[in-house]
């Protein structure tokens, strides 16, 4: 009976300090760290708005105690949006927006600085700065972009979709007014069609501009728009006319069938802009409406390809020569397709990021055409694409959309406390159809991401699929393949597969795929042409992939290589186990062991990941190697590459650095360290850590004993021979300067291999890139 009475005193306790809570709340006083509800009993309705949008995507919209309102995008993130998907009734977030993306809500700003785990049941579960209480405008409205993949008995009575007050275009294409035979892609003229709740429609031409051809243009992925030949486009009417009233031949029939208007769209006026053609002022027409378009005709526009889409030569020669000369001063980092990633910019010849505050659609178009591509399809903020390092050039960009470079618009120089690299922007542009992506599939895999790659060797249309011979095949060619069908990066390129046989292919029709990892398809690649040169045949050992929508970006610390960086003298006889594992040059084969020394050039090695997945070696733990004489397990055998080059790239000194233990060492201060070496832990370096080989540890050298007195350059290389898939693996080597005396050694200006502009690299150096790992 006590313990009875002890349990009842206990959870009379409990509810009297559950009601001296909510009694204080009631009062007035500041909120607890879960958003509180709005009274006891109180439920929450969500719904999606905005456009242009899809059925799952949108602003969020609230509603609570019967007004609706939205959430700001202060600290919002991805672990926010899978709760408010699931609030949705959808299984999971593929993304989220900022800056009003949807357009700008109106009401109250329901939360601010919402900040979730991810796994609550409900928003209101999440800390926010209390209901109501905000410092935003809805220019700062957040938006959620769901996975279309609705929960399980989900019941959706909280949720309220829109009603639009007007219709919405969802899609735009051009389609080609001349027949005859299959049209090159991309299609860049024809006439305007957009695609509505009902269809797809034409837009009238009256009134149209050169505005509103550029916004069209930006949306199919295209920098710019140019004058159309009127004439003959009145001449194809004309003759449409008279076919239509002769009805003479099928293929008069045809052509007349071919130019039948159905109008949905006119009084478009757009200013340019516009990153959507729906943000542009226009009139439907509606169902009873029986005089469409008077005395006008179809819109027809047409559009200048950028550099990497322009297929004839003679477009290619035109664009190069109307693009500046000289070295570019943007770039895109870390995405895996092109026209997305990490926003960098060329300033006083060192390359850095662009702070996300106050990044825009606006700008980011500016940047995207900039780039040869079209208008943004997102601007991200975040740090989405990954974390750059070096400087931070630019923040608070404010472009209007209709300046001809990023550098022309409005923008603030930026301080270290300004912004950090947490905060680096992207973009992700419109992009032309190519078609490329019908070409290629996968089968047989548990997922779409995964399975054994098929090829259509007669391009799109052709019925005969084949596969491709495993020899070789590596990640660089699995890199390609997962761009090619638009599946991110790539986590491993399979050499022999095991996937169920889903179909009836087992063909092999291509042999001797080399990709350099940064063509837009396999048909870009070198390869065997139509002789099949395979080693193992079978369905066996075709090549196949595991494609991911995020991976690991490996960079190492310059600066601290350069600090650390010395020379030692170390007797021989406390070399046998570097010997054992190949950490010696060759002439210390013959050295009279154990008496003597090799002279050591020495530094530490700080490798950070700023990707977006973690990093993992290629081989399962069961695979690993254990050597007797260090003590440890190597996961890869050769994890970097230590070279001493001459300024015109003769290597005179190598080592390399087999990763015997990849582990956080140390990790940014809201990440937790997940991988230790100890008592044969799980090997990797997570988002956000680094790993750390101290100059003092075996290995960690280049022996520079034969290396004669001069100036040289130091070259570190990290995941050389491209074993773990990266978002980025033009940031893996790094360079200093070494002057050697014989005595000591200098090294100084270490930096990225990409970090500095081709003028600035000129001068550093005079040879191009990076070496082979071959001694010449």
């Amino acid at each position: 009976m006590s313990d009875l009475k002890l349990a009842g005193g206990w959870q009379w306790g409990l509810w009297g300090l559950v009601l001296c809570v909510l009694c204080t709340w009631c009062l007035g006083a500041p909120s607890p760290s879960p958003s509180p509800a709005a009274s006891p009993g109180s439920k929450l309705r969500f719904r999606l708005a905005g456009f242009p949008r899809k059925h799952y995507e949108g602003r969020v919209e609230i509603q609570r105690a019967g007004e609706w309102g939205t959430i700001c995008d202060d600290d919002f993130t991805l672990q926010a949006a899978h709760v408010l998907c699931r609030e949705l009734g959808f299984t999971e977030a593929t993304g989220w927006a900022h800056s009003a993306k949807y357009g700008p809500g109106t009401g109250r700003i329901w939360l601010d600085n919402l900040n979730c785990r991810g796994t609550e049941r409900s928003v209101s579960e999440c800390s926010s700065r209390g209901w109501g209480n905000s410092d935003c405008t809805h220019d700062e409205d957040a938006g959620v972009v769901c996975k279309d993949q609705r929960l399980p008995g989900f019941s959706d009575s909280n949720i309220i979709e829109v009603e639009e007050q007007h219709l919405q275009v969802e899609e735009v294409r051009l389609k080609s007014a001349v027949g005859g035979g299959r049209r090159p892609l991309p299609v860049t003229e024809g006439l305007v069609e957009v695609r509505l709740p009902g269809g797809w429609a034409q837009v009238c031409d009256q009134g149209w501009s050169a505005h509103n051809s550029r916004v069209i243009c930006g949306m199919l992925g295209f920098p710019s728009e140019r004058r159309v030949n009127a004439a003959f486009y009145r001449r194809l009417r004309k003759r449409a006319a008279k076919a239509s009233a002769q009805r003479r031949g099928s293929r008069s029939r045809l052509l007349a069938q071919r130019q039948r208007h159905s109008f949905g769209l006119h009084g478009v006026a757009c200013m340019g802009t516009e990153a959507h053609l729906s943000l542009c002022p226009l009139e439907f027409y509606h169902g009873n409406d029986t005089a469409r378009c008077p005395g006008g005709a179809p819109a027809v526009v047409s559009c200048v390809p950028g550099s990497l889409y322009a297929t004839a030569n003679g477009q290619r020669k035109k664009q190069s020569s109307a693009q500046p000369r000289g070295e570019p001063r943007l770039r895109l980092k870390g995405g895996a397709r092109p026209g997305e990633g990490r926003v960098e910019v060329l300033k006083g010849g060192e390359w850095g990021t662009v702070c996300d505050h106050k990044w825009d659609l606006q700008s980011a178009s500016v940047l995207c055409r900039e780039l040869g591509f079209g208008s943004a399809r997102e601007a991200l903020s975040g740090a989405r694409m990954g974390q750059g390092m070096g400087p931070i050039h630019l923040s608070e960009v404010r472009c209007s959309g209709r300046e001809a470079s990023l550098w022309n618009c409005p923008h603030k120089n930026i301080t270290a406390e300004d912004c950090s690299h947490a905060q680096d922007a992207a973009v992700r542009c419109n992009l032309p159809y190519t078609g490329v992506e019908a070409t290629i599939r996968l089968s047989g895999g548990r997922s779409r991401y995964e399975g054994r790659v098929e090829v259509q060797v007669g391009g799109p249309g052709s019925p005969r699929w084949g596969l491709i011979c495993g020899d070789d095949w590596g990640t660089l060619e699995a890199m390609v393949a997962c761009r090619q069908l638009g599946l991110g990066y790539a986590n491993h390129g399979l050499q022999e597969t095991w996937y169920w046989d889903s179909g009836n292919v087992t063909e092999l029709v291509l042999s001797g795929v080399r990709c350099t990892g940064s063509e837009l398809s396999l048909g870009e690649c070198a390869h065997h042409g139509t002789h099949i040169a395979c080693k193992r045949t079978g369905t066996r050992f075709a090549a196949g992939v595991i494609c991911s929508e995020t991976a690991s970006d490996l960079i190492l610390h310059s600066a601290l290589v350069q600090e650390t960086a010395y020379i030692e003298d170390r007797p021989l006889h406390m070399l046998y186990c570097a010997a054992e594992e190949n950490c010696l040059s060759r002439s210390a084969r013959s050295a009279n062991w154990p008496y003597g020394h090799r002279r050591l050039l020495r530094f530490s090695s700080q490798i950070h990941n700023l990707g977006r997945a973690d990093f993992r070696p290629k081989a399962g733990r069961h695979s690993w190697v254990w050597h007797e004489c260090h003590g440890h397990y190597h996961s890869m055998d050769i994890f970097t590459h230590y070279d001493i080059l001459t300024p015109n790239g003769t290597k005179v000194a190598e080592g390399h650095k087999a990763s015997f233990c990849l582990e956080d060492t140390e990790c940014q201060e809201d990440v937790s360290k997940r991988y230790e070496c100890a008592n044969f832990g799980e090997q990797g370096i997570t988002v956000g850590c680094w790993d750390l080989y101290r100059h003092d540890i075996d290995c960690q050298w280049i022996d520079i004993t034969d290396v004669k007195p001069g100036n040289y350059i130091l070259q570190v290389v990290i995941n050389p021979n491209f074993e773990v898939a990266e978002s980025d693996f033009t940031n893996n080597a790094m360079k200093c300067n070494c002057k050697y005396d014989g005595h000591r050694i200098w090294v100084h200006n270490c930096h990225i291999g990409d970090a500095f502009s081709e003028e600035a690299n000129r001068r550093f150096e005079r040879y191009p890139g990076q070496a082979n790992n071959q001694i010449v």
